[in-house]
C-alpha cells in the first residue's frame, strides 16, 4: 500500500476545530471519497484526548456496503480464499474495513433523520447530495459537537459548476405538466457559500485541496494550544461561582454543577425554584437554537423534581429516540444525588426488538420513600395525566399544535416545554407565533386578575426562558454562522438588523408600487442580494407560522413561481428600499381536459397545480384545469406596517398587472430587447477549460435588475382567476373576503401540524361577464357546507360561519317563499307548535326540530325576512351547527336570557312571514272563484221549489202511516200474559194438556195514532180561524 503525504492544512483545520470547540466542514469530490473518511476520522481521533467519536452516516437508498458485521466477514473470508491469502492480517489490508468494524456507526436514511433530533455525534457523514434538502441539511449538521466533522460526499466531476445544473430529488415535486423545466439556483448558492465558510475546505478524493476553498481555510495557522489560566472565558467563571454560591444548597448545589454553561446553570435553577415552589398552575417555556442544552437542563430538572418528593412525572416529545439525553441527563441527576440503579431505581426499556431500545420509564423506589415514577407517553395520550404533577413536552415544535394544546388544555399541574425555533424545520414559529403568544395573553389576565379580585382562574401563569449559549459547540460557531446565513435561519432574531424602518412614517397607499423580483439575482450570492433576500425571508418568517428551511430551495428552484415586492418611493438608488408587502404566486392551469379526466378516474392528481386539482376533484369538472391561474403561495407584510392596507394595496396592484392595466406605452418597444439578452449577460464559462484542481468560484456577473417595475415586464399570458390555499382563520377569512374573494372550498381534516382546514378562495380577473361560474360554485360550496357545519365544522365560531355562508361579491337569486314550499317541510302541526312557541305557551325545546329546516331555507335565500347579526349566528349556532344555547351564551359573549328573547323574536318573523304567505295565498282563492262563478237566472220559482218539497213530504208521510197500521193488524195473533200470569196457570192447570189465558187487545197505537190525526186537524181548525 503507497503512503501519500496529506496536506498539513487538513490536519490544521481539524486541530484548531478541538482547539475552539468549534465543528468543521470538509466537502469531498469523487467516487472514492468513502475511503478518504477513514482517513478524517482516524486524524480526528487523534486529535482528541477522549474515546472514538460516533459516526452518523446518512443516505438516500443504498450504501456501498454491507453494514452487517457478520456477513462483512463472510465476504472477506471469500475474498482470502480467492486471492489464497491466509486471513492474517487480512484486516490491515483494507482499513476501511477495520474503520466499520472499530467504529459506532449509526446508519440511517434521509427519510429516517427526524429519529436522531436531540442526538449528538462526533462525525456526521452526508453521501447522495442529490437527495439533500434544506431541512435534511439542517437536522444532521447541528447533531454534531463541538470538534466535531462533517463530510459531505460528492460524485467524480470535472468542475463544481456542474452542480449548477443538477437535478435534485426535490425537484420533482415542483415540477408540474405545464412547468417542466427546474432551475436548481439553491445548487449554486450552496457551493458559493462554502467559499465563505472559515472552517470549510474542499478536497478531492486524494484529499488534494481546491483552490475554490475559502481564503481563510486555504491559509490556515495553527492555533495556540490554550493553558489553563486562559482557557477559561467569563461565562465559564460566573458559572463557576453560581456553583460554588449554592454549594452548601443542595440537592440544587449538586444539580448545578452538571451545567456546561452559565445560561443552562440559571435556567435549570429558574425550573427548580418553580419545582419547589410547587406551582402547579405554572408554565415554563424554553426556547433555543439547536444545541443549547435544552434536553440536558431537562433532565436535571427531573432529578430535581424527585429529590423534592414529585411522585408522577410525565414526559412527551415526538418519539421515544428524541429523549436520550434527556433521560441520560436525569440518570446523570441521579449519580449526584446517590441514587443507585436496581437499589433505589430500575429502568423500563421500550419492548420493540427490531430497533434500538430506548428508556421509557424509571420507577424509584428508595427506602423510607413513596413509590415515584418517570414515564414516556405519546403525545396523543393526555387522558393518561390525570394523576400528573409534572409534565414534560421535549421538541414541542416538532408535535402538532392541536396536541400540545390538548394536554396544556385544563392542565392543574406544573408544565416544562422546550423548542427549537431556529436550525429545524420551522415549526418552531408555530409554538412561539401561535401557542405562546395565547399563552401570554392568559398569564396578563391572571396577573390583571390577581391584582384586582381574590378570585380563582383557570389560566396558567408563564415564565419565558431563553439559552443563548451553545453548549454542544462554542460561541460563534462558523459552521453554525455558515448554515444559518445559507438557510436564512436567525433572520428572526434581530428584525432592526436586518430591516430597520425608516423613522420618516410610512409612505402613502398612492406612491406604492410594486415589483417583480429577478430570482436568478436573488439567489446569486451577491453581497447586495443577500442583504435583500434576507429582508425577504425576515417577512415571510415574521408574518408566517408555517417555515421550514425547505420554503427557500422552493422558492429558488420552482419553476412557474414569482415573488413580488412593494415598495415605497424610491429615493437614493444606491440603498436597499424597505420591503412593506412581498407576495410569492404560482402559475397554475393550463391543463388539458383529457388529462384531467384521465388522472382523476384512475384516483391520482398530478403533481403541483394544487387549485385545478383540487376543483376538478372536488367538484368533478374536467374543464376547470383548463384555465389559467395564479396562486398567492405567500403574502406577508412588514411586522410594523401591517393592517395599513399595504396587503390590499398590493394584491390590487396584482390584479391590475394580471388584467394588462399596467403597462408603460412609451417604454413597450424597449420591452423586448430589455429583457431579452440575459442570457448573454451571463457568463457562460466551459467546463472543460477549468480542471477542478484551478477552478475558483465567483458570483455571476451580467445578471438582470434586481427588482424589475411592472410596467417593464410584459405578461407571458393571460390569467383568469386569483387564488389563495390557507389555513382558515377570522382574520384571514375577513381579509380575503374584503379583498372579493370567494371561499369554493374547505377541506373536512384539519392539518396534523396547526389544526386549521384548508381553504381556497378564488377571484376573478376579468369581472366584464360576472363570472358565471365561480358563483356558480360559491353556491355548491355553500350548499354543502351548510349539510356539513355539523360535523367536523361545529368548532367554528359563529362569526366564521357567518363570514363563509355570506357574500356580497354577485347579486344573490332569491327564491319565492310559497305554500308549496312550506307544505313540503312543515306539517299543521309543525307551524301550530311554532305559533305556540312564538306566545310563550311552550318552551324551546319543542320547536329544536324545525330549526335545522327553518335555518337551510334562510341561508339559502328562500325566507325573505331581516334578521340581526345576532339572530342569523343563533340561527346558524342552532340549527346548522347543533349547538346549545349555553355553548353560543359562551361565543356570543350575550347572556342567556337575551338569546331566548331574541330567538324568540327570531321565530316570530318567520311565523308572521308564513302567515302572510298563506293569507295571501287564501285571498287569491277566493277572489279567482268569485271571478270565475257564471252568475243565470233560476229555472223555478219559490212557490213552484215550496209545493215540490211539500208532495215530497206527503209521500213520505203516508208511506211512514201505511207501515204504522201493517204492524197493528199483525197484533191480533200475538200470545198475551206476563210470567207471572203463566206461572200461575201452570199451578192450576183442570184440564191436562189446556191451558187458557185471557187477551186483551193493546190499543195503544190506535190511540197514537188517532191522536196524532186528532192534533193535526185541530191545528188546521186554529189557522182557519185566525185567517178568518
Amino acid at each position: 500500500m503507497v503512503k501519500k503525504k496529506i496536506d498539513n492544512r487538513i490536519r490544521i483545520l481539524i486541530e484548531n476545530g478541538i482547539k475552539s470547540f468549534n465543528r468543521s466542514l470538509i466537502v469531498i469530490v469523487g467516487d472514492k471519497g468513502r475511503d478518504q473518511v477513514v482517513i478524517l476520522h482516524h486524524m480526528l481521533s487523534k486529535a482528541q484526548v477522549k474515546a472514538r467519536p460516533t459516526v452518523l452516516w446518512c443516505y438516500k437508498k443504498e450504501l456501498d456496503f454491507s453494514t452487517h458485521r457478520k456477513k462483512r466477514m463472510k465476504q472477506m473470508r471469500k475474498r482470502q480464499q480467492a486471492t489464497g491469502s491466509t486471513g492474517v492480517g487480512g484486516d490491515d489490508d483494507n482499513p476501511f474495513e477495520v474503520f466499520l468494524s472499530s467504529t459506532q456507526i449509526h446508519y440511517t436514511f434521509y427519510s429516517d433523520t427526524p429519529k436522531i433530533l436531540g442526538r449528538t455525534f462526533g462525525m456526521c457523514v452526508l453521501q447522495d447530495f442529490e437527495a439533500l434538502t434544506p431541512n435534511l441539511l439542517a437536522r444532521t449538521v447541528e447533531t454534531v459537537e463541538g470538534g466535531g466533522l462533517i463530510v459531505i460526499l460528492l460524485q467524480t466531476m470535472r468542475s463544481l459548476k456542474q452542480l449548477y445544473t443538477l437535478t435534485m430529488d426535490v425537484h420533482a415535486r415542483y415540477r408540474t405538466e405545464t412547468h417542466r423545466q427546474t432551475e436548481p439556483r439553491f445548487n449554486e448558492r450552496f457551493i458559493l457559500s462554502l467559499s465563505s465558510c472559515e472552517q470549510c475546505l474542499i478536497v478531492d478524493d486524494q484529499l488534494n485541496i481546491l483552490p475554490c476553498s475559502s481564503n481563510t481555510s486555504l491559509n490556515i495557522e495553527a492555533l495556540p494550544s490554550k493553558t489553563e489560566e486562559n482557557s477559561l472565558t467569563l461565562e465559564q467563571i460566573e458559572l463557576k461561582k453560581l456553583c460554588y454560591s449554592l454549594k452548601e444548597t443542595q440537592p440544587i448545589g449538586n444539580l448545578i454543577e452538571c451545567c456546561k454553561t452559565l445560561d443552562q446553570g440559571k435556567v435549570l435553577l429558574k425550573l427548580l425554584d418553580s419545582i419547589t415552589d410547587k406551582a402547579f398552575r405554572h408554565t415554563c417555556s424554553i426556547t433555543a437554537s439547536r444545541g443549547r442544552g435544552k434536553s440536558a437542563a431537562l433532565g436535571l430538572a427531573i432529578a430535581g423534581a424527585i429529590a423534592f418528593g414529585y411522585s408522577n412525572i410525565y414526559v412527551t416529545s415526538p418519539a421515544p429516540e428524541n429523549l436520550k439525553i434527556l433521560f441520560e441527563f436525569i440518570l446523570k441527576g441521579f449519580n449526584v444525588l446517590d441514587y443507585q440503579d436496581h437499589i433505589d431505581y430500575d429502568i423500563q426499556y421500550s419492548s420493540n426488538d427490531h430497533k434500538e431500545k430506548n428508556i421509557i420509564q424509571l420507577t424509584i423506589h428508595r427506602p423510607k420513600q413513596h413509590r415515584q415514577v418517570i414515564q414516556y407517553i405519546q403525545p396523543n395520550e393526555p387522558s393518561r395525566l390525570s394523576q400528573c404533577e409534572l409534565l414534560i413536552i421535549d421538541e414541542a415544535a416538532a408535535i402538532p399544535l392541536p396536541l400540545v394544546k390538548q394536554l396544556l388544555t385544563g392542565a392543574n399541574y406544573l408544565i416544562f416545554l422546550s423548542s427549537t425555533i431556529n436550525g429545524y424545520e420551522g415549526t418552531g414559529r408555530s409554538l412561539s407565533l401561535k401557542l405562546l403568544e395565547q399563552l401570554r395573553k392568559q398569564s396578563a389576565v391572571l396577573t390583571t386578575a390577581t391584582k384586582t379580585t381574590k378570585t380563582t382562574t383557570n389560566n396558567r401563569t408563564l415564565n419565558e426562558l431563553e439559552l443563548n449559549e451553545p453548549i454542544r459547540y462554542g460561541i460563534n460557531d462558523p459552521i453554525e454562522l455558515w448554515l444559518n446565513n445559507l438557510l436564512c435561519l436567525d433572520c428572526c432574531q434581530d428584525p432592526s438588523k436586518f430591516n430597520k424602518v425608516t423613522s420618516s412614517g410610512c409612505p402613502s397607499l398612492e406612491s406604492c408600487s410594486l415589483y417583480c423580483i429577478s430570482r436568478d439575482t436573488l439567489f446569486s450570492y451577491n453581497e447586495s442580494s443577500e442583504k435583500f433576500l434576507r429582508r425577504l425571508m425576515y417577512l415571510f418568517v415574521s408574518s408566517h407560522y408555517k417555515n421550514s428551511p425547505n420554503d427557500l430551495q422552493m422558492l429558488s428552484d420552482a419553476p412557474g413561481h414569482d415573488i413580488y415586492c412593494l415598495l415605497g418611493p424610491i429615493i437614493d438608488s444606491n440603498q436597499l428600499p424597505d420591503i412593506l408587502c412581498a407576495i410569492q404566486v404560482c402559475y397554475e392551469g393550463d391543463l388539458s381536459k383529457d388529462i384531467v379526466a384521465r388522472q382523476l378516474t384512475h384516483g391520482q392528481r398530478g403533481s403541483g397545480d394544487l387549485i385545478p386539482w383540487t376543483i376538478a376533484q372536488t367538484y368533478q369538472d374536467y374543464t376547470f384545469g383548463k384555465m389559467s391561474g395564479v396562486r398567492i403561495v405567500r403574502l406577508a407584510t412588514h411586522p410594523d406596517y401591517q393592517r395599513m392596507g399595504y396587503g390590499t394595496k398590493a394584491i390590487q396592484l396584482l390584479e391590475k398587472y394580471f388584467q394588462g392595466h399596467i403597462v408603460n406605452i412609451d417604454e413597450y418597444n424597449n420591452l423586448e430587447s430589455s429583457s431579452s439578452p440575459k442570457a448573454d449577460q451571463v457568463e457562460i464559462i466551459d467546463d472543460d477549460d477549468l480542471p477542478l484542481l484551478n477552478e475558483k468560484l465567483h458570483p455571476r456577473r451580467g445578471l438582470p435588475p434586481l427588482l424589475e417595475k411592472l410596467s417593464e415586464r410584459r405578461l407571458k399570458h393571460s390569467i383568469d382567476y386569483l387564488g389563495v390555499s390557507y389555513g382558515l382563520s377570522a382574520d384571514l377569512l375577513k381579509f380575503w373576503k374584503k379583498n372579493q374573494f370567494l371561499p369554493i372550498y374547505l377541506r373536512q381534516t384539519a392539518s396534523e401540524l396547526t389544526g386549521e382546514y384548508s381553504c381556497i378562495m378564488l377571484k376573478t380577473i376579468h369581472q366584464s361577464n360576472q363570472a358565471p361560474w365561480l358563483f356558480s360554485y360559491y353556491q355548491d360550496f355553500r350548499r354543502r357546507l351548510i349539510s356539513l357545519l355539523g360535523f367536523q365544522f361545529r368548532i367554528f365560531t359563529p362569526g366564521m360561519v357567518l363570514n363563509l355562508i355570506q357574500q356580497a361579491v354577485y347579486p344573490e337569486i332569491k327564491e319565492e317563499f310559497t305554500v308549496s314550499l312550506i307544505e313540503q317541510n312543515f306539517t299543521d302541526y309543525d307551524l301550530r307548535r311554532l305559533e305556540s312557541y312564538t306566545r310563550n305557551l311552550v318552551d324551546y325545546h319543542l320547536i329544536l326540530d324545525l330549526i335545522p329546516t327553518l335555518a337551510k331555507l334562510f341561508y339559502l335565500n328562500r325566507l325573505p325576512i331581516q334578521l340581526t347579526v345576532v339572530q342569523m349566528a343563533l340561527l346558524s349556532g342552532i340549527g346548522l351547527q347543533y349547538k346549545t344555547i349555553e355553548q353560543l351564551e359562551n361565543e356570543l359573549n350575550l347572556p342567556q336570557s337575551q338569546l331566548l328573547a331574541l330567538f324568540n323574536k327570531l321565530i316570530k318573523k318567520i311565523i308572521d312571514l308564513i302567515n302572510s304567505v298563506q293569507e295571501n295565498e287564501l285571498g287569491k282563492t277566493f277572489v279567482n272563484s268569485l271571478d270565475t262563478a257564471n252568475m243565470q237566472p233560476l229555472d223555478k220559482s219559490l212557490r213552484q221549489e215550496l209545493n215540490e218539497v211539500a208532495a215530497t213530504i206527503r209521500i213520505r208521510q203516508s208511506e211512514e202511516l201505511d207501515r204504522l197500521m201493517h204492524d197493528q193488524q199483525l197484533t191480533k195473533y200475538a200470545v198475551n200474559g206476563s210470567e207471572e200470569v203463566w206461572k200461575g196457570e201452570l199451578k192450576n192447570i183442570s184440564d191436562p194438556g189446556v191451558i187458557s189465558i185471557p187477551r186483551t187487545l193493546n190499543k195503544r197505537k190506535d190511540i197514537e195514532i188517532e191522536s196524532h190525526f186528532d192534533l193535526s186537524k185541530q191545528k188546521s181548525k186554529k189557522k182557519k180561524n185566525k185567517k178568518k
